[in-house]
C-alpha cells in the first residue's frame, strides 16, 4: 500500500498570478512541508464558508452531496490527494457503506470541501508530496507569522472600518443580509466583529 502523509488546511489567499482562482496551502500535521494548491473561486468559497461555519441560505454543491451521500448511509473515511500529472493534481474520495467501500473520483477542491464538511482527514500520496510540496523551515514559519500579523494589523481597518460603530442589532441585520447576498466574505468579516463583542 502506499504511503499516505495526512495534511491540515493552514490558509487560502487569492492568487495573483491566475485571476479568479485561489491557492489553498495545506501542511503536514507532522512535518514541515507544505502542499499548495490552485483551486477555482467556487471551491474555495465552498471551503472558507464550512471552514467559517457560515451557514448559506441555500445548500451549495457540496452540502447536496453531503445530504444525498448521508441519505444513502455512505460514510466518508477520507480523502487522498493521489496524483499529479503535468502539474494537475487528483484525488480519490474513500467511504464506505453497509455494501462494502466505495473509492470516487474527485478533484482535490472539492474533495477538501466534502471532507471539511464531513470532518473527514485529508491524505496526500507521499510520492506527491515529494513531486510538489515545499520545505518549510523553523525560520520560515516566524517569517510567515510575522507577514501574517502585519497583515492583519495593515489589512483589517481597510477592511470594514466601520463595523466597529454599528449596534449589535444592526451587525446581525448586516450579517443576514450579507448571507442571503451570498457574500460569504463580508459575512464572516461581520461575524468576526459580533465574536469580539460576545
Amino acid at each position: 500500500m502506499e504511503k499516505l502523509v495526512e495534511l491540515e488546511i493552514l490558509g487560502l489567499s487569492s492568487n495573483h498570478s491566475q485571476s479568479g482562482s485561489f491557492t489553498l496551502v495545506l501542511g503536514e500535521t507532522e512535518g514541515a512541508r507544505r502542499l499548495p494548491i490552485v483551486i477555482g473561486m467556487f471551491e474555495a468559497q465552498a471551503i472558507a464558508i464550512e471552514i467559517e461555519k457560515i451557514v448559506p441560505n441555500r445548500p451549495m454543491t457540496h452540502d447536496l452531496f453531503k445530504s444525498f451521500a448521508t441519505s444513502f448511509n455512505f460514510h466518508l473515511d477520507r480523502i487522498v490527494i493521489s496524483d499529479m500529472k503535468e502539474g494537475v493534481f487528483y484525488a480519490k474520495i474513500h467511504g464506505h457503506t453497509d455494501l462494502g467501500d466505495v473509492v470516487i473520483d474527485s478533484r482535490p477542491s472539492d474533495a477538501i470541501a466534502i471532507a471539511v464538511r464531513f470532518e473527514s482527514p485529508i491524505f496526500c500520496a507521499e510520492k506527491v508530496m515529494s513531486e510538489a510540496a515545499l520545505e518549510f523551515t523553523e525560520e520560515d514559519k516566524a517569517e510567515e507569522k510575522v507577514a501574517q500579523s502585519k497583515s492583519e494589523r495593515q489589512s483589517t481597518p481597510k477592511k470594514d472600518p466601520g463595523l466597529k460603530d454599528y449596534s449589535l442589532d444592526r451587525l446581525n441585520q448586516m450579517l443576514d443580509k450579507a448571507i442571503s447576498d451570498e457574500d460569504y466574505e463580508k459575512a464572516a468579516r461581520i461575524r468576526d466583529e459580533i465574536n469580539k463583542r460576545n
